[in-house]
């Protein structure tokens, strides 16, 4: 939401609070007629009413919501409510004493008790006005990430088929029919399922982790087929994916890079790849050795840094936290993700 938006929205709260304030104010007055007088009641009421309510709107709108209501921990949100409310009306109390202290001493404390409950309401005027922005606000990163998804999708499509990828694999392909029928079938049917999964499994906004794992794994067993180096790559898992989602390709593009800025095929370990999975935590690592001397960007088949790090901040909203190290000749990205 605007920032233009939500300053009118206070401003329009406020001047109805006003308003209605003014007009009790005057019925109040109407009614008592042999009480003090209407310039003399404005005078008194506004301070009484405004200070406690203004004081406990902004303090349940920027402490409480945020800190207790939003992660919904209600009991703590009723109590620091109520203290709020009486602290609030603790400072109005005190502001009055030192310009109707006669008064306020000689009708008890009526008014702290009246100036507490106007904060409440006040604060829950604001927290129902910061719940309303918040929803708003929400709804329209659902539609932006809907769009951005859509834009997402095609450019990691058109990035995962890479000609030079597709071209090399199916020239090794073909070259290994001649020497081993079988195998050749083996890699031609996983480089079916890799182009399967690209065109179809990734129009869901979640997917099944073990998907994604078996993905991963025919990606690499066919960059595989350009090496007789059997430990080029080592890609590990740890935990059980069954019942996990993820968001589709998630991991791919920094594997992607990692096989295109390698150092060489013969090393030995050249790339790691691994996957912790947890209850409601997957950790991703991927590491790759490369020559100082190449002067390529590191960067992630062409998608670039920025983009796959504003798709993960879409996808996973504070549930995420990445860490890209590029020291020693070696390019070391770790992914945590968050799943509820």
């Amino acid at each position: 939401m605007k920032r233009s938006f939500v300053i009118a929205i206070h401003i329009g709260f406020w001047l109805a609070y006003f308003l209605l304030l003014f007009f009790i104010i005057v019925a109040a007055t109407q009614r008592f007629s042999s009480g003090p007088n209407l310039g003399y009641s404005i005078k008194i009421g506004i301070p009484l009413a405004v200070l406690p309510s203004f004081c406990a709107f902004y303090l349940f709108y920027f402490f409480l919501f945020p800190k207790y209501i939003q992660t919904r921990r209600i009991g703590l949100s009723f109590l620091y409510g109520v203290l709020i409310s009486i602290a609030s009306a603790l400072v109005g109390s005190l502001l009055f004493l030192l310009f109707g202290a006669k008064m306020l001493l000689a009708i008890g404390f009526g008014p702290f008790f009246s100036m507490a409950l106007i904060g409440f309401f006040a604060g829950v005027m604001s927290i129902i006005i910061k719940g309303f922005v918040t929803w708003y606000s929400e709804i329209k990163l659902k539609e932006e990430l809907t769009s951005k998804n859509h834009l997402m999708e095609l450019a990691l499509v058109k990035s995962q088929l890479d000609p030079h990828f597709l071209f090399n694999t199916i020239n090794n392909i073909d070259i290994l029919i001649l020497k081993d029928a079988q195998l050749a079938s083996e890699y031609l049917n996983k480089l079916s399922d890799i182009l399967r999964f690209m065109l179809f499994e990734t129009k869901t906004e979640k997917i099944a982790l073990s998907k994604e794992i078996e993905y991963i794994e025919k990606y690499i067993a066919l960059q595989k087929i350009r090496t007789s180096n059997d430990s080029f790559v080592n890609f590990t898992i740890s935990g059980n994916a069954s019942n996990q989602m993820i968001s589709p390709m998630l991991f791919i593009p920094f594997i992607e890079n990692a096989f295109k800025h390698v150092s060489s095929k013969k090393t030995k370990n050249a790339i790691a790849v691994s996957l912790l999975i947890e209850e409601k935590k997957i950790r991703f690592e991927c590491e790759n050795i490369y020559n100082e001397n190449n002067k390529l960007p590191l960067e992630y088949n062409g998608l670039g840094n920025e983009l796959i790090k504003k798709r993960i901040e879409l996808m996973y909203p504070e549930k995420h936290n990445l860490i890209i190290k590029n020291q020693n000749n070696s390019y070391k990205v770790n992914l945590e993700l968050t799943n509820d």
